[in-house]
């Protein structure tokens, strides 16, 4: 090999090289963030439920407001709930969404948990439609600002199915005012018994996938290995 090819193939390794090393170490950067977000949750999950007006001045810091467990208490618009496609515990149907008007006359659309697909007609589940005032705990849910997968079906607002958490047609559809209603939601935690037990609380999703020390162990051992290559194919030329 000239001595050209060879500056041309050293410098060729050393750039994947650089660039397997910097892929794994910002793995590395993901992972400590990822397990920051995770204690997070787990704080909040397991917090004792705040007034809602905290849960807003956290926000308001420019914080995140996810997962905050909050204590909401208003009158429920059944009249005006909407669904949201959802599988839980191995059953398709429907998480129920239902605006509740607070006393300062602000409305929150509060996740109040799974009906199974064949009870989405809120007459066929009557009892759960609690009436007059009501407290209740749960979980801040941020809204998506657009759809988080194509894959995802569009919403059918005309049918109130929607799949995925579209706040603007959900308010919208519902024919609320969006001035009056919060920018996101609020899931019920599993302390929410409904009469006749639907709508069934306690849905909210916590486990958020942590692969990054997996990835940076693959990118680590590519450049492990091509170090390895390159040093064998020196030693092979030498002797």
């Amino acid at each position: 090999m000239s001595r050209g090819k060879r500056i041309a193939t050293g410098a060729v390794v050393l750039l994947a090289l650089g660039i397997l090393v910097s892929l794994g170490t910002w793995q590395v950067q993901r992972l400590h963030e990822k397990e920051a977000l995770l204690a997070q949750i787990e704080s909040r999950r397991h917090g004792v439920p705040v007034d809602l007006t905290l849960a807003e001045q956290t926000m308001a810091r420019g914080e995140d407001g996810e997962y905050l467990h909050v204590r909401v208490t208003g009158r429920f618009d059944h009249s005006r709930e909407r669904h949201f496609f959802a599988t839980f515990e191995g059953e398709s149907g429907f998480y129920v969404y239902t605006p509740l008007t607070l006393a300062d006359g602000r409305i929150l659309l509060v996740n109040r948990g799974f009906v199974p697909y064949d009870l989405k007609d809120p007459a066929r589940r009557a009892a759960g439609q609690v009436s007059g005032t009501v407290t209740l705990a749960g979980y801040v849910r941020n809204r998506l600002a657009k759809k988080p997968s194509s894959i995802l079906p569009d919403n059918d607002p005309a049918k109130n199915i929607f799949y995925w958490k579209d706040w603007q047609a959900m308010v919208a559809s519902s024919g609320l005012d969006a001035a009056r209603v919060l920018p996101f939601f609020v899931d019920a935690d599993a302390t929410v018994a409904n009469p006749g037990g639907l709508p069934k609380g306690g849905v909210t999703q916590f486990d958020l996938p942590n692969n990054h020390l997996q990835y940076a162990l693959t990118w680590y051992g590519l450049a492990v290995a091509l170090v390895a290559v390159t040093g064998l194919m020196l030693f092979r030329r030498k002797t």
